[in-house]
């Protein structure tokens, strides 16, 4: 009787300290891990928002490939869910509840009695992506006292193997689909002497450049006449940098001019290219329609191991008030490399 005594006693205790610290306990854990992907936010968004695809970048299909998946619902949109059950994962549920198109794949997780939320967020770095995988877990009160002492470092492995395996696939995958939409163009190779334009440097937003190149180059048109100067070439735009992250263009619309002109065009804004080696293609079509041109120079000069400097220049040789036909308009574009 004493030692039955003796036995509620230290089980009572026992209960009491297990108690006490799941009071204590954290009432959820957070997991985070992400990488850098050299593939664009819509190539690992059109993979990642498929439930299915977790079997070839997740590391847990392959932990016990005996487990049994259902899948309800359209995969890779709002509502569907998939379970599992197996030896080693266990059962489980996830349910997609937000998609934002080349930003976020949101979803509810189920581990047996634990409720969580995952999260795979999207953000562009130039011609890469960074992707962040989060998990946030409640913890039941009952097991909050196990959450002291437990450390996550198989959590953290997990997820950075997933993601390991993620930046494999989808950059192989961004690897083939530039091979297979670049356009084809002949592009000549020659070398360029310096080169001098009339027109004034600025960062111009995206949604500006139409306005922005119809004022500068009446202005700068103007002073080339003004000044008796004949231009050495078609308008041009001069560009430095184009930034994706925000939407805008480092540029000048300039006019071409001879080099010996300057002394009549004292008080203008000038720029001088400095001579280089070149590569040139032309592009019939409307202005909008750059860019697959502009990705078949990219494509050509790392394929030939070359390095862009400088300017890219894009000469507008087609006037459109003369010629109403966009798909006759000629621009000339020539990277400056080396």
């Amino acid at each position: 009787m004493r030692a039955l005594k003796t036995i509620l006693i230290i089980l009572g205790s026992l209960i009491a300290l297990w108690l006490v610290l799941s009071l204590m306990g954290p009432k959820d854990s957070h997991l985070e891990r992400s990488t850098v992907i050299k593939a664009s936010p819509n190539t690992i968004f059109e993979y990642i928002r498929f439930l299915k695809n977790q079997d070839e970048w997740g590391v847990w299909y392959k932990m016990d490939p005996n487990a049994k998946y259902e899948l309800v619902g359209e995969d890779g949109t709002v509502g569907a869910k998939r379970t599992w059950d197996g030896q080693v994962v266990r059962q489980g549920a996830q349910t997609i509840v937000a998609l934002e198109q080349d930003k976020s794949v949101k979803a509810d997780l189920e581990f047996g009695p634990m409720l969580g939320h995952g999260s795979l967020d999207l953000t562009p770095q130039g011609d890469s992506t960074k992707v962040s995988w989060s998990m946030r877990m409640e913890i039941p009160f009952i097991f909050r006292a196990a959450a002291l002492f437990m450390a996550n470092d198989e959590g953290a492995r997990d997820f950075e193997g997933g993601l390991a395996n993620l930046k494999t696939i989808c950059e192989a995958k961004q690897v083939e689909m530039d091979k297979a939409s670049v356009p084809t163009f002949a592009i000549a190779v020659s070398e360029w002497p310096a080169k001098l334009y009339v027109g004034k440097r600025e960062v111009v937003k995206w949604d500006d450049m139409k306005a922005f190149f119809t004022k500068h180059f009446g202005e700068n048109m103007a002073t080339v006449t003004k000044a008796g100067v004949q231009p050495a070439g078609s308008p041009s735009g001069v560009f430095f940098e184009w930034s994706e992250k925000d939407r805008t263009a480092d540029l000048i619309a300039g006019i071409p001019v001879p080099l010996d002109a300057r002394s009549k065009l004292k008080g203008s804004d000038l720029y001088e290219m400095p001579a280089s080696k070149v590569l040139s293609l032309d592009y019939y079509g409307g202005y909008s329609g750059t860019a697959g041109a502009h990705m078949a120079m990219d494509k050509y000069i790392q394929d030939n191991h070359l390095t862009h400097h400088t300017n890219v220049v894009e000469e507008y040789i087609t006037d459109p008030g003369q010629e109403p036909d966009s798909t006759k308009w000629l621009t000339r574009i020539t990277y400056l490399v080396k």
